[in-house]
């Protein structure tokens, strides 16, 4: 068996190594499904490289390859027998009808057959709308195009999704993250023999949390950091944000001390790690940098104790960040520095944390009593 080759990278650009091979893996993965979807959307393959950011090309893509497998196997929309063969022509005698049957009906609950069971699949109303995005890109495309003669993506069934309210916005309250301290610190959360593996990563695991409800962080921006990320001399650290955008972020005192704490006290020393994991700053038992799935597991098992729940009911590094901007909202920062802060392409999201405040409405009806206590 051939000894499958590591894949290195030679790097010009100012951006680290571990990023650029992770894009490398999305191209890859954009290149293998577009491989396996009809010749004639070549062009629009080139489109989309283009047009959309790398990771909505990939969704993108996934979307229209689970389409196209429909297409073959549960309609008689084409003869094709596999995914290759679907024609441009077949594609021209698709309808709006056609698309909505696939969205409203197939996608909202459909079987997957594995080896020893039956998986049933269901989609929820964002799930729905993002295939219908999906689709109503390629279409347009296609019709822009000229490969089909109708814009059909205006009789499209609209999908209604819920209005985002305040008030169902989870987060942890102020007190709530002084006990998560508390708890990384004490290691009071965890059996003793649970404690032997709190007692190895506690200065990580306080790192990580104190950087999510610091700054906000999205999950892929905190796992893609280095040591070299940091310039303590100047105060402050690169991160790389969706779209390949570059941000330099200023790093506060409490920050400061518990990523140092952590590299001098606790992270392996370089020379016991493989070349590829030596500039990862996270790094897990196993001295390699820690996966995204780690760091959300790591997450949701400290936010259970607080929240006294399971493990799998703990929050999400996402939740992380909606008590970071709810915090700074509520020590009185304006929401235009908060959506900076967090990266927001719309401030309407950010006046979704503003709006977000449970404390006064405690506070309203506390002190709006109909019946005296102290006359009955």
């Amino acid at each position: 068996m051939t000894k499958k080759k590591q894949l290195t990278v030679h790097n010009k650009s100012d951006r680290p190594d571990n990023i650029v091979l992770k894009e490398h893996e999305t191209v890859e993965a954009c290149l293998d499904i577009e491989c396996q979807l009809p010749l004639f959307m070549r062009d629009f393959f080139l489109y989309l490289k283009s047009a959309v950011a790398l990771s909505t090309r990939l969704a993108y893509l996934q979307d229209i390859l689970f389409f196209c497998r429909y297409l073959v196997n549960e309609t008689n929309l084409t003869t094709a027998e596999n995914l290759k063969e679907i024609t441009a022509e077949e594609y021209n005698r698709i309808t709006a009808k056609d698309v909505n049957r696939f969205i409203g009906d197939y996608c909202t609950r459909y079987m997957v057959n594995q080896d020893t069971s039956v998986k049933v699949m269901e989609n929820n109303n964002r799930a729905l709308a993002r295939k219908k995005s999906s689709l109503s890109v390629l279409f347009k495309y296609l019709y822009r195009d000229e490969l089909i003669k109708n814009n059909i993506t205006d009789g499209f069934n609209p999908i209604r999704l819920p209005k985002p309210q305040p008030d169902a916005i989870k987060r942890l309250e102020i007190d709530e993250v002084a006990k998560l301290l508390d708890a990384i610190e004490s290691g009071d959360a965890f059996t003793e023999k649970e404690k032997v593996y709190w007692a190895k990563t506690k200065l990580r695991d306080r790192a990580i949390i104190l950087l999510f409800v610091t700054y906000g962080l999205r999950l892929s921006e905190l796992q893609q950091l280095n040591i070299t990320s940091f310039n303590f001399n100047r105060g402050e650290f690169r991160i790389f944000r969706k779209r390949g955008k570059e941000v330099l972020m200023p790093i506060n005192r409490t920050c400061e001390m518990v990523i140092k704490e952590y590299i001098e006290l606790e992270r392996p020393q370089n020379d016991s790690l493989s070349e590829e994991n030596k500039d990862a700053l996270f790094l897990s038992i196993q001295k390699t940098r820690m996966t995204a799935r780690a760091i959300r597991n790591l997450v949701k098992k400290y936010t259970a104790f607080v929240l006294d729940t399971t493990s799998n009911n703990g929050y999400s590094p996402h939740k992380l960040r909606a008590t970071a901007a709810t915090s700074l909202i509520q020590q009185g920062f304006s929401i235009y520095d908060v959506q900076n802060l967090l990266d927001h392409d719309n401030v309407t999201t950010t006046q979704l944390y503003a709006a977000h405040k449970k404390n006064v409405k405690r506070e309203i009806v506390k002190n709006f009593e109909w019946i005296d206590e102290e006359k009955e």
